[in-house]
């Protein structure tokens, strides 16, 4: 009976957790469903902003076009769904915070809408960096292969995947300061470290701007130089939490210092 009990015990917390994390997620397909028609509506808008990049570089003899009867609606589709993730972004990182916050001190909980507006802001702005940096420069570099006997006819498919590629790996490459911050809050790197690892750092980011980006140097070298700038706010960002970190342990030690002495006298 005992341990029938200890069983029931053990599950029931695992079980609370699972309703949570479907209470959740169901909030967020919720919006970004509603979000998602909203974007349908507008989707030859979104679609057009989303190319402007590019028709600015075609020659004036080429244009897009689809390959296969479907295609041009399932783009829509996929425009339309990306936008509403777009837009409800700033609604699925406070979900995700919500579901993560039972788990943290109540000192930490009142980070939420820090979080939140720092979160979104930087993959919003990487996004954006993408688009009016990256985009201009690494569609002008590829459209420039284009002649007399070659000229760039593009399939509505294939550019969706290619941007909607850059702009979402753009997004959570510009994460990398807020994602320091929290591997320095529970103890996994400190300033010190990331310093010592900058040559090593570097290394990797070139690595992985060939990994998300076209094999060009132009495309590459725009999203490793943000990366090493973004490595270097993250050493900053870790060093002042932990001057704070380190302020606040020396105020506490203070306080009870002074209980002592009064509770002395």
């Amino acid at each position: 009976m005992t341990d029938q009990t200890n069983e029931t015990d053990e599950k029931m917390p695992f079980t609370l957790h699972l309703e949570e994390l479907k209470s959740r997620l169901t909030r967020v397909l919720i919006a970004v469903g509603i979000c998602f028609v909203i974007c349908y509506f507008v989707k030859e808008k979104l679609f057009k902003i989303l190319t402007l990049p590019l028709l600015a570089v075609l020659p004036d003899n080429s244009s897009m076009i689809f390959t296969s009867l479907p295609e041009a609606f399932f783009t829509y589709l996929k425009v339309s769904f990306f936008a509403s993730i777009f837009f409800v972004s700033p609604y699925i990182l406070y979900q995700i915070w919500g579901f993560v916050s039972p788990g943290l001190y109540k000192s930490e909980k009142k980070h939420i809408w820090p979080f939140v507006i720092f979160s979104t802001t930087f993959f919003l702005g990487g996004s954006l960096f993408a688009y009016y940096i990256v985009f201009p420069f690494g569609f002008k570099f590829f459209v420039g292969f284009g002649n007399d006997v070659i000229r760039p006819m593009l399939s509505l498919r294939e550019y969706l995947s290619f941007a909607m590629k850059l702009l979402i790996a753009f997004g959570v490459i510009f994460e990398l300061p807020i994602f320091m911050f929290f591997l320095a809050k529970i103890g996994m790197v400190n300033s010190r470290t990331l310093r010592k690892k900058r040559k090593y750092a570097i290394l990797l980011v070139f690595v992985i701007a060939a990994l998300f980006t076209p094999p060009d140097v132009v495309t590459q070298g725009l999203m490793a130089l943000p990366l090493m700038l973004l490595y270097e706010i993250s050493i900053w960002v870790v060093t002042m939490g932990e001057k704070k970190s380190a302020r606040k342990e020396e105020d506490d030690n203070n306080d009870e210092k002074s209980e002592e002495d009064e509770e002395d006298e």
